[in-house]
């Protein structure tokens, strides 16, 4: 027991040092007409690996890439628009695979969005030194059924998917799985076991928000009031203020850039709703995807430039995100907060009598011609499942992180699940940026849901060497906007 101790803390150590930083039932199986169970020579224990995987019906290869210790394939997997009714037409949804070896546990990881087409590993991969399937989710391109019927994207639906691609997958890979994503996919990962409790072994949720009643939103207003210092404050709050004050002439250097590069404005209705909310983004991205080191690199308001102010709003919001062009990749992001997920909104005292539309609810950010109905009633199931139905969870959040305001918790109800704030940490957080005794422990649990011993973690090189190519950030693959 004392060597075991004694590696698990070696263990952690070398983690950080390498980080840079309606409802259905489990038992619920995927249509057999779509998904039948592998058969012949070529499903076999001792058959390549591709040719195991591609036996899988309705599994097609895209392509496979070579990386050094793994095979990489980048799939096609025919899934049902509706699970409800199978029968109503399918759609190719895409998925990676990065395979190490049948014997070692595999983490299924979703971004919530589209999937990345080049190798890549999440933080529980390397821990457990696993394979690991990556899903992208229904409506995002290519991943989207034509014609679109929007209403077939909920998250029962896009919990399916991944109930469906696990239990086509389980035949080839039975060991222990886990379940992971930041932002938008740690919320996917937490939806999916709501919806799939007996499929994941475990869940990794880093970042995730939840949004448990729509237009309450005074934790987000708290975290503003209160993070990092006073002076880092006054400094983003004035820039913010000041953007808004200079609104015509940085306006006019707006609309001579969209004009430049064809940008519209259709979607979000005019140039000056777009300008408003990537304005009003910009303390909000700050903290997202910087730091309180970053404060002392801002120029004052007072005293900046015109094209200063516009610089830094772009720096940090993008004039780009509530372009047509911007906006249409992500149209599947916003039409689920627009029905289910929630958006926040602020008030923003400090912006009192300067502002036009306020922070605009996710409906804006959808096309006209895709109708719209908000569910009450879905988060508030999702969150009261968490707190007191939570089985092997665990929540990652950073210090400094705007979207961690509103999180998961877990309450008597819930058993081996944890809830844990990297210090000063911003969306990036992970556990490796835990405290000591926070990260001895979510590593630990990590590797017991894995099914991963002491002695064989000890024996994987991965847990040992960071791979700067294969390791980078899964969590931050998106213009940097008000979006998880």
């Amino acid at each position: 027991m004392r060597n075991a101790l004694r590696w698990l803390l070696s263990l952690v150590v070398l983690i950080g040092a390498a980080s840079t930083a309606g409802t259905a039932t489990a038992a619920e199986a995927p249509d057999s007409t779509i998904a039948a169970a592998p058969s012949g020579p070529a499903a076999g224990p001792q058959a390549d690996i591709k040719d195991r995987i591609l036996a899988i019906p309705g599994m097609s290869l895209i392509e496979e890439q070579p990386y050094p210790g793994y095979r990489f394939f980048v799939l096609n997997y025919t899934q049902p628009v509706d699970h409800r009714n199978p029968r109503k037409g399918t759609f190719q949804q895409r998925l990676t695979l990065l395979h190490k070896d049948t014997s070692r546990p595999t983490v299924f990881y979703t971004s919530g969005y589209s999937v990345r087409t080049s190798p890549s590993r999440s933080e529980p991969t390397r821990i457990v030194d696993g394979n690991q399937v990556s899903m992208e989710y229904r409506f995002f391109t290519p991943s989207r059924p034509q014609p679109a019927d929007w209403s077939k994207l909920d998250i029962w639906q896009g919990a399916s998917d991944q109930h469906r691609i696990f239990t086509a997958l389980k035949k080839i890979y039975d060991r222990k799985w886990i379940a992971t994503g930041g932002s938008k996919g740690g919320m996917t990962a937490t939806y999916f076991e709501r919806f799939y409790p007996r499929d994941m072994d475990g869940v990794v949720a880093y970042v995730a928000p939840n949004d448990v009643v729509e237009h309450e939103d005074s934790r987000y207003d708290r975290f503003f009031a209160t993070v990092s210092t006073q002076e880092c404050r006054d400094r983003l709050n004035a820039l913010q203020r000041e953007a808004l004050v200079r609104r015509a002439p940085l306006q006019a250097t707006y609309k001579a850039w969209a004009e430049a590069e064809g940008a519209t404005f259709t979607t979000v209705g005019t140039l000056d709703k777009a300008y408003e909310a990537v304005v009003l983004d910009f303390v909000w991205a700050f903290w997202q995807y910087s730091g309180e080191a970053q404060c002392a690199d801002l120029p004052a308001a007072a005293t900046a430039s015109d094209q200063e102010v516009y610089d830094v709003i772009d720096q940090y919001s993008g004039w780009s995100a509530y372009t047509d062009q911007s906006l249409a990749g992500y149209t599947p992001y916003y039409y689920q907060a627009a029905t289910e997920m929630g958006s926040p909104s602020l008030k923003m005292k400090h912006l009192k009598g300067l502002t036009r539309y306020g922070y605009q609810p996710a409906r804006n950010f959808v096309p006209k011609d895709i109708p719209i109905r908000f569910k009450p009633l879905a988060m508030a199931d999702v969150d009261s499942w968490v707190r007191t139905r939570a089985r092997s969870m665990l929540f990652v959040y950073g210090g400094n992180d705007p979207w961690g305001a509103e999180r998961f918790r877990v309450d008597r109800g819930a058993r081996d699940s944890y809830v844990y704030t990297a210090p000063g940490a911003n969306h990036g957080a992970n556990v490796a940026g835990l405290v000591e005794a926070e990260r001895t422990k979510a590593t630990e649990r990590i590797l017991t849901w894995a099914g991963v011993s002491a002695p064989q973690a000890e024996r994987a090189a991965p847990l040992r060497t960071y791979d700067s190519r294969l390791d980078k950030s899964q969590q931050l693959d998106r213009t940097r906007t008000l979006r998880p």
